[in-house]
């Protein structure tokens, strides 16, 4: 079973902030879980390469849109592996093969009569590439998005005739109320298309870094249909000599910002069906997060926090992995900050896990010479644990990452509070309290096991280090259940260092 999820494609007029982070690890997520579940997953990410902002911002820098796009670009590729983020292709928007496949799709929209030419007049962002429409617009002809000045734009460009399809995409909501989640991001969606849909800009003429319009190479196609396409034209080409669009398509997940809803949920189902494709079975937004100074996270506010001190700091993706889906639940707006991670790593990495997993292999050692004892599980835990890897599954396939972590830490705390209740060390001492012991070590060997495999979507590394101490190093879903673990011959673990070792000072 094939499952397609994509981030969306990052703007290289900057470098990388831990909001484009946050994106990219809770996707990674998502699909690292879908590969536990035995899927034939295909992680789709890149970089949005064309249009005015990229232009303006090189030229700022005293270079060519190219020469800065492939310097920029080159700094979000190399974010991935830093925060253990592997996509199955990275698309650059300059690619030659998804300039072709662009301008087929668009020729096709051309060709079935969605297309014509006009002249716009109207407010135009520059950073967002994108005009507003009037009841967009803030107080003083301002973005709402970037607070800038908006420009007075007039000129002659293609038209996609949005408009055509306000009925068909009133009847794909009805009929699909799961296409877009949360319910505040379906509702504001929904109130977009309720206020009347208008054509809009397909094409600009002023510009030249951009896809040239097939029919008319005096224009380019403006920014945001090129974009949007990438994740319809990267299947074509990301192996080669292998076209998996037939395979992949329609994308299962789309995850994107807040700030770009009215793109991916009218503008891309809209431009999909004017192409004769279908629409993808969902998109799923998520909230921004807020710097120290309260506002978005963002690289026009000069607010952004670089992922990769954060991952400096703690020597591992893992604990920023772990914080950002464990501060800011998928679909709201939260605020983050080095010290708030560190204090997430202090109590729950170092102290619940890192301290029940050390305290776990250390009791198997001393105790029991490192064979984790063939006994019978404590009915106590079978019960606590029954269900769990089903409420994950369903949290992830929901988007709800924070929830699904949060199952998971109602075990870690149970776990902790097991060792509490039957304190080993004490069963220890009593010759009588042997088969007790046998079995409360065997309970927290499986607890510990079972946990590790749910949480390797979230802390890849850390988790496997722990399975392969545990000698289990099986990270399939079928090995999620509490039990799992017992069958097969007995096995040895090993004491490591800690997990998570004390924090450094800021």
């Amino acid at each position: 079973m094939a499952f397609y999820i994509t981030t969306s494609i990052s703007y290289v007029n900057g470098r990388p902030h831990l909001g484009h982070a946050y994106e990219a690890i809770a996707s990674d997520i998502v699909a690292r879980h879908h590969r536990q579940r035995g899927e034939d997953v295909f992680f789709l990410t890149g970089t949005d390469e064309h249009g005015e902002p990229v232009a303006d911002s090189a030229r700022a820098n005293g270079m060519e849109p190219r020469a800065w796009a492939d310097l920029n670009a080159a700094k979000f590729q190399a974010m991935l592996p830093t925060l253990s983020v592997e996509p199955d292709f990275f698309i650059r928007t300059t690619d030659p093969e998804h300039a072709r496949r662009v301008q087929a799709v668009l020729q096709t929209v051309h060709d079935n009569g969605y297309v014509y030419k006009g002249t716009y007049a109207g407010w135009y962002c520059p950073r967002c590439a994108d005009f507003k429409v009037e009841n967009e617009i803030l107080e003083g002809n301002r973005c709402p998005i970037h607070e800038i000045p908006l420009t007075r734009e007039h000129e002659e460009n293609y038209f996609f005739a949005l408009s055509a399809f306000q009925e068909r995409l009133e009847t794909f909501f009805s009929e699909h109320p799961g296409f877009i989640a949360p319910a505040r991001a379906r509702n504001e969606a929904e109130a977009f298309l309720a206020g009347g849909l208008q054509d809009v800009s397909l094409s600009r003429a002023k510009l030249n870094w951009g896809i040239t319009v097939p029919w008319d190479p005096g224009h380019v196609f403006y920014v945001w249909f090129d974009a949007l396409l990438n994740y319809y034209t990267a299947p074509g080409f990301a192996r080669p000599g292998v076209d998996l669009t037939a395979a992949l398509w329609p994308a299962d997940v789309h995850m994107i910002g807040k700030d770009i809803l009215k793109f991916h949920t009218i503008f891309w189902p809209a431009l999909l069906m004017a192409a004769g494709l279908e629409p993808p079975r969902g998109v799923y937004v998520h909230g921004h997060l807020a710097a120290a100074d309260g506002r978005r996270m963002s690289k026009s506010f000069g607010n952004g926090i670089d992922p990769a001190e954060a991952v400096d700091r703690f020597g591992s993706p893992d604990p920023l992995r772990f914080y950002l889906m464990r501060d800011v639940r998928y679909g709201t707006d939260g605020p983050v900050s080095l010290d708030a991670l560190t204090a997430r790593y202090e109590s729950e990495l170092a102290n619940d896990l890192g301290n029940l997993a050390s305290r776990t292999l250390a009791m198997i050692v001393r105790y029991r010479d490192g064979q984790v004892p063939p006994a019978p599980l404590d009915p106590e835990l079978v019960d606590a644990f029954t269900g769990l890897p089903d409420t994950v599954a369903a949290a992830i396939d929901a988007i709800d990452l924070s929830g699904g972590l949060e199952a998971i830490w109602q075990r870690v705390r149970r776990l902790n509070r097991y060792v509490e209740e039957r304190r080993p060390w004490e069963l220890a001492r009593e010759p009588t309290a042997t088969g007790q012991l046998d079995s409360v070590l065997a309970s927290l060997h499986e607890g510990v096991r079972a946990l590790a495999v749910l949480l390797a979507p979230y802390i890849p590394t850390s988790a496997h280090t722990l399975l392969n101490a545990l000698g289990r190093p099986e990270s399939g879903y079928g090995a999620a259940a509490f039990g799992a673990g017992t069958d097969g011959p007995p096995v040895r673990v090993a004491t490591i260092a800690p997990l998570f070792p004390k924090a450094p000072a800021a």
